[in-house]
């Protein structure tokens, strides 16, 4: 079996974000990026599966060339190989540009399978792994807790989270994308075995070119979705502190409520 695994770096979590000067985007120097934390548990899914298959696992990412690290950690956690969409005209996509490119890479590849993270920890926008699935036609299942390849490996159970404690379980097809939740595993680290073997396995770099698409329709160029402008949250003046007795107060605060907030 063939698994791809979809990855991104992401700044760090305890990071400090500013945007940049032109307003656009969160300034990149001076703060540390890894692994997207639901991609991480999307590797070890895609190896453990893989060590149970006799199979075959590819890390992919589209970013610049710091996402090189994100991509040797995935192989020195187990990935055979990585693929790494660096070229310019892959940068600055939104998930229908990015799920474009990260198509045509499946293609290329013919994947059994592709996992990835249920949404990335920046833009946290949920849908990449949703339209690979139908650019491709294939099956797809999303907040997945629970992944289960079934004998032959031409069909999986699923257990997806739901609302209100709930687990939905499921039969898919494969091939299939299938989005996973953080704490579906517990993620393994890597060995210094690993990494030294890490530095030796192929990360192949492709062009646009490579995956048969023009630069148009992909990256910035091929986006249907324009960031304007990124900014800190404006403080507010403070808390209303109201006083009084319980009744004088709730005249006070509907009185507010509807004459200054107006939602009344």
């Amino acid at each position: 079996m063939k698994i791809g695994v979809l990855i991104k770096q992401v700044p760090d979590a305890e990071a400090r974000l500013r945007p940049t000067a032109d307003g656009r985007w969160i300034d990149e120097q001076e703060i540390a990026f890894g692994v997207n934390e639901g991609d991480a548990y999307a590797i070890e899914e895609a190896i453990s599966i893989a060590e149970r298959t006799d199979g075959e696992v590819v890390a992919v990412s589209i970013g610049p060339e710091r996402a090189r690290e994100a991509l040797r950690k995935a192989l020195a956690l187990g990935a055979h190989r990585a693929v790494h969409l660096s070229d310019g005209a892959f940068q600055g996509g939104d998930p229908w540009a990015n799920g474009r490119a990260l198509t045509a890479v499946a293609r290329r590849e013919g994947f059994d399978l592709i996992l990835s993270g249920s949404q990335s920890s920046d833009a946290g926008f949920g849908c990449t792994g949703t339209l690979v699935a139908g650019m491709l036609g294939w099956a797809h299942a999303w907040l997945v807790v629970g992944l289960e390849v079934e004998e032959g490996g031409k069909t999986a159970q699923v257990t997806r989270e739901m609302e209100a404690g709930k687990n939905e379980l499921l039969r898919v097809s494969l091939p299939a994308v299938i989005e996973v939740q953080a704490g579906i595993n517990q993620p393994r680290y890597a060995s210094l075995k690993g990494i030294m073997q890490a530095k030796r396995k192929e990360l192949t770099e492709l062009t646009p070119a490579d995956l048969e698409l023009d630069p148009t329709q992909v990256g910035a160029a091929g986006s249907r979705l324009e960031i304007l402008s990124v900014s800190v949250p404006s403080k507010g003046e403070g808390a209303l502190i109201l006083e009084g007795d319980i009744e004088s107060m709730a005249r006070e605060l509907v009185e507010k409520l509807r004459t200054e907030a107006r939602v009344l």
